[in-house]
């Protein structure tokens, strides 16, 4: 194809495993990251990469007038959304002033086509499920809130500076690829979790929250693997390069399977063959009882499905990696 795409964020879980789908795709990477939170060992063969922060709108620049890239990928985010509640403004400033940065440069140097990394806690508590993209926009933490204002800004930059957008809106992405995984320090999402209990490197896992309205009482969540998320990517960013596309695409991306949090629990206890002994406590504040995608209409519109549909798949394809990669990449 021998287009030129930047991708931010491109040493962490999501935004490494889309960089090697862009480098298959033939096309050629070049990855902004700082290094807070990705890894370089994640980084696919045959990417540029530039260490460096989406704030700093004079390296963004020059970055993007010396590549001249067709469009920018944005991952650049901190995710952990119990954090937001102790910090709201790290991920006002991060997410939301970050990505404000990189609008304002991508417009000075006129690349005008975005992929957003955006996620399902925009919606918040959900009135129906599964939940469908003209659903209300009630966040309830602060990262979901830090998202939502970075989607109302691509509204806008679409109408005044003809920006061209698609915002993803992941539910939990989960599983890894043979070649690279999902390593957080530190660690606070579930299934990665339950593996190192597994391991034998943490005694047991947490449930936050066991008197929640669903049929266990604990959380339901939608889970989605780390390679369907890639391959909606570039779905959509061929999807922007289409005469006549509309200046801002909304895609909820996940199976539109809910899984409880005992359910996760007991699904890794029969795929990895060991007792996850698990500890209860109390909600966590911001946490939505029920998240689960509808996600029919990036299926009808640009012809996405998943191949790892199943709890099972997803799980066997992250215990296989992180077997090989005990300790992640540290």
């Amino acid at each position: 194809m021998n287009q030129t795409v930047l991708v931010t964020g491109g040493a962490g879980y999501i935004g490494s495993t889309v960089a090697a789908e862009l480098v298959g795709s033939g096309r050629r990477v070049v990855i902004l990251d700082d290094f807070c939170k990705g890894h370089r060992e994640a980084i696919p063969a045959g990417c540029e990469v530039v260490e460096g922060a989406v704030q700093d709108g004079a390296l963004l620049d020059d970055l993007l007038a010396r590549h001249r890239p067709q469009a920018v990928l944005h991952f650049a985010a901190f995710i952990e959304a119990g954090e937001s509640m102790r910090d709201p403004g790290l991920f006002f400033r991060n997410n939301t002033c970050g990505t404000l940065s990189l609008l304002e440069a991508m417009v000075r140097n006129q690349v005008l086509r975005l992929v957003f990394s955006s996620t399902a806690a925009v919606y918040g508590t959900p009135e129906r499920v599964p939940i469908v993209e003209d659903a209300a926009l009630q966040p309830t933490n602060a990262y979901g809130e830090s998202k939502l204002l970075v989607e109302r800004m691509l509204d806008w930059f679409g109408r005044i500076h003809g920006l061209r957008s698609a915002s993803l809106r992941y539910f939990n992405a989960a599983g890894n690829t043979p070649e690279r995984g999902e390593h957080h320090e530190p660690e606070s999402h579930l299934i990665p979790i339950l593996l190192e209990v597994a391991l034998g490197q943490r005694e047991h896992a947490s449930i936050f929250g066991t008197d929640y309205p669903t049929p266990d009482g604990t959380c339901v969540r939608d889970y989605i693997h780390i390679q369907d998320l890639a391959s909606a990517h570039l779905l959509a960013l061929d999807a922007l390069e289409r005469p006549g596309c509309p200046p801002r695409l909304v895609y909820n991306l996940g199976n539109g399977q809910g899984f409880s949090v005992r359910e996760v629990i007991q699904t890794v206890r029969q795929v990895t063959g060991h007792p996850i002994p698990v500890v209860e406590g109390p909600r966590r504040p911001g946490d939505p009882a029920l998240l689960v995608a509808g996600s029919e209409k990036i299926r009808r519109e640009l012809g996405w499905e998943p191949r790892f549909p199943t709890l099972e798949s997803i799980v066997a394809s992250a215990w296989e990696w992180r077997r090989r990669h005990p300790h992640g990449y540290s």
